[in-house]
């Protein structure tokens, strides 16, 4: 579980291929789009939420100042996102 602040503007340098996880992803604060082939989806008021499925191709930007919590499953020993 991650709870991230990503600046406005800030956008994923790449796609994510192939993840193995479901996740989901909840907005704490800010606006924030998740990028999926063929769908946005905007998440603009605290608590709004997406959740996807293993091997769904994504990608994402912060359209304000945002604060996320990302909730992937199953874990994975080791594994920390941002660093």
């Amino acid at each position: 579980m991650d709870a991230v602040r990503h600046p406005q503007g800030e956008e994923r340098a790449e796609w994510v291929r192939g993840e193995e996880r479901t996740a989901l992803l909840v907005l704490i604060r800010g606006r924030f789009r998740l990028r999926f082939p063929g769908r946005d989806v905007l998440l603009e008021r605290q608590g709004d939420y997406v959740v996807w499925g293993r091997g769904v191709d994504h990608s994402w930007c912060a359209e304000e100042e945002s604060v996320v919590l990302t909730v992937r499953w199953p874990s994975v020993p080791g594994y920390r996102a941002g660093g």
